[in-house]
C-alpha cells in the first residue's frame, strides 16, 4: 500500500473535481446571462462572488472528501446550492449593492446549476475513474449474501471509482452481519494498524442510519442511536402530502392527454372495458377499489388451459405472485405493464385519498396473510403508492419476500429525497422500460 500515491491521487482528484464544479457553475452563469439577454463580458465579473460562495458550500457539504454514489452527490450539490441561494439573497437584502444585480438572473443561475453541476460531475467522473491512478482499491470483509452484494456494487457502480482488490487495498468495508462481536473487534483492530479508511456496515442493515441521531451518554461512555419509523411521524406525513400534491398537479394535464390515447389503444386492441378495478389493501388494512387500465383479455378460460400445459408456472406464481408468461395479457397490455403506464388510472385513487403518488404498492386482499404479521403492522399503517421502491429496484425480477422487505425498508427509512429519487427513476422506467423486467 503506497501512502504517498493515495495522498497525491486524492489531492489531485480534489483539485480536478473542484475545477469541474467551477466550470459547471461558470457555464450556468453564462447561460443565465444569455437567457436574460444581457452582454456577457459586461456582467459576468460582478457575479463571480456568487460562484465562490457556491463552491464554499460544496466544501461545507464535504462533496470532495467522501466518495458517494450519484444520488448522494446530487443531494449534497442541491443542498449546497440552496444554502448558497439563501446566503446570496441575504447579502443582497442587507447591503446597498442589491440594485446592481438582477434577481431574475441569479434565480436562473441557481436553477440551471441544479441540473448542470451533477451532469458535469457525472460525465467527468466517468472519464476520471477509468484511469487506474484515481481508483481506490477496496477489500470487502463480509459473509454469505452480503459479500456478493457489496462486490457487485463496487464492480457495477463506476461512480464510486472503487476497484475490488483483496491483496493491495487502500480502503476496507466490513459488513458486521454474521460476524461474532469478538470476530468483528479483531478484524477492526487488525486492519486499523495499516488502513486509514475502514467502513463498518451495522448488523441492522434494514435501517438507514444516515437519518439517525447519536445520543452520547458520557458518564457511562456509551452512545445510543435514535431511530424512528419515519412515515409514522406526523411532520414527515405532512411534508410528503404537500410534495406529492404539487407533483400530481404538475402531472395531471399530461396524464389526461395520455389517458385519451391509451383508452383508444385498448379499445382497438381487444373487446372489453378500458378500466379494470380490483380490491386492494390500503392504510389500516382498509379495502378499496384500485383502478388500472385493462391489460388482459376478459376470457379467463385461456389461463386454465395454459396452466395445464405449463405446471411450472404454478410454482413461479407461488414465489413471485406473477406468471412468467401470462397468456391473458394483450399486446397493448404487455406494453402498458412493461412501462408501468397501466397504473395511471390510480391518479383517481390519489384524488379520492386512497393512495399516495409514492409508497408501497397496494397488496391484493388474498396476499394479506403472506405479508407476515410484523411486516403487515408496518406496511399497512401507511397509504400505498402508484410507484415505489419495488418498481425501480427490479420489479418482476424480485420475489414476493424481497418486495415486502423493500416496502418495510422504505417506510422505516423514508425521506423526501428518497421520494424524489424514486420519482425520477420511475420516469426512467416508463421511458426506457428499465427495471420493469
Amino acid at each position: 500500500m503506497n501512502t504517498n500515491k493515495i495522498n497525491i491521487s486524492t489531492s489531485l482528484l480534489f483539485l480536478i473535481l473542484f475545477l469541474i464544479d467551477f466550470l459547471a457553475l461558470l457555464t450556468s452563469l453564462c447561460l443565465a446571462i444569455y437567457l436574460k439577454g444581457e452582454m456577457l463580458y459586461e456582467n459576468i465579473e460582478i457575479y463571480i462572488w456568487i460562484i465562490a460562495i457556491s463552491l464554499c458550500m460544496f466544501l461545507y457539504e464535504k462533496i470532495y472528501f467522501v466518495r458517494n454514489d450519484f444520488w448522494g452527490d446530487a443531494k449534497r450539490i442541491i443542498k449546497g446550492l440552496i444554502l448558497s441561494f439563501l446566503i446570496v439573497f441575504t447579502v443582497l437584502t442587507l447591503t446597498k449593492i442589491s440594485g446592481e444585480y438582477s434577481r431574475t438572473l441569479i434565480v436562473s443561475f441557481f436553477i440551471i446549476a441544479v441540473f448542470l453541476v451533477p451532469f458535469f460531475k457525472r460525465i467527468f467522473k466517468r472519464l476520471l475513474f477509468k484511469i487506474v491512478f484515481f481508483q481506490i482499491k477496496v477489500k470487502v470483509l463480509a459473509k454469505a449474501r452480503q459479500l456478493e452484494t457489496l462486490n457487485n456494487e463496487i464492480k457495477n457502480n463506476w461512480y464510486f471509482g472503487f476497484e475490488n482488490n483483496d491483496d493491495t487495498y487502500e480502503m476496507i468495508i466490513i459488513s458486521s452481519r454474521n460476524f461474532k462481536t469478538s470476530e468483528l473487534e479483531q478484524l477492526i483492530k487488525e486492519h486499523s494498524k495499516d488502513t486509514k479508511d475502514i467502513y463498518v456496515i451495522p448488523y441492522m442493515d434494514h435501517l438507514d442510519f444516515s437519518h439517525a441521531s447519536i445520543m452520547d451518554y458520557s458518564n457511562i461512555r456509551l452512545s445510543a442511536i435514535h431511530l424512528e419509523n419515519r412515515l409514522l411521524n406526523y411532520k414527515n406525513t405532512l411534508i410528503k402530502y404537500f410534495f406529492e400534491k404539487v407533483l400530481v398537479i404538475l402531472i395531471f394535464p399530461f396524464a389526461l392527454v395520455l389517458h385519451l390515447f391509451i383508452s383508444a389503444s385498448i379499445k382497438l386492441n381487444s373487446k372489453g372495458s378500458v378500466i379494470y378495478k380490483q380490491k386492494r389493501l390500503g392504510s389500516n388494512s382498509r379495502k378499496f377499489s384500485c383502478y388500472k387500465y385493462r391489460t388482459m383479455y376478459e376470457n379467463q378460460d385461456i389461463l386454465e388451459v395454459y396452466l395445464k400445459d405449463n405446471p411450472d408456472e404454478i410454482e413461479h406464481y407461488k414465489k413471485y405472485h406473477k406468471y412468467k408468461n401470462d397468456p391473458r395479457i394483450t399486446y397493448i397490455g404487455s406494453f402498458l405493464r412493461n412501462t408501468s403506464l397501466d397504473e395511471f388510472p390510480q391518479f383517481y385513487n390519489i384524488l379520492r385519498g386512497d393512495m399516495n403518488l409514492i409508497g408501497p404498492r397496494p397488496y391484493m386482499v388474498e396476499e394479506e396473510n403472506s405479508i407476515g404479521q410484523l411486516n403487515k403492522e408496518i406496511i399497512l399503517k401507511v397509504k400505498p403508492g402508484i410507484t415505489g421502491l419495488w418498481q425501480v429496484s427490479g420489479r418482476n425480477e424480485l420475489t414476493f419476500k424481497q418486495r415486502v422487505n423493500l416496502d418495510t425498508w422504505y417506510i422505516q427509512n423514508w425521506s423526501l429525497w428518497m421520494d424524489f429519487v424514486i420519482f425520477l427513476k420511475t420516469i426512467k422506467v416508463v421511458l426506457l422500460k428499465v427495471g420493469a423486467r
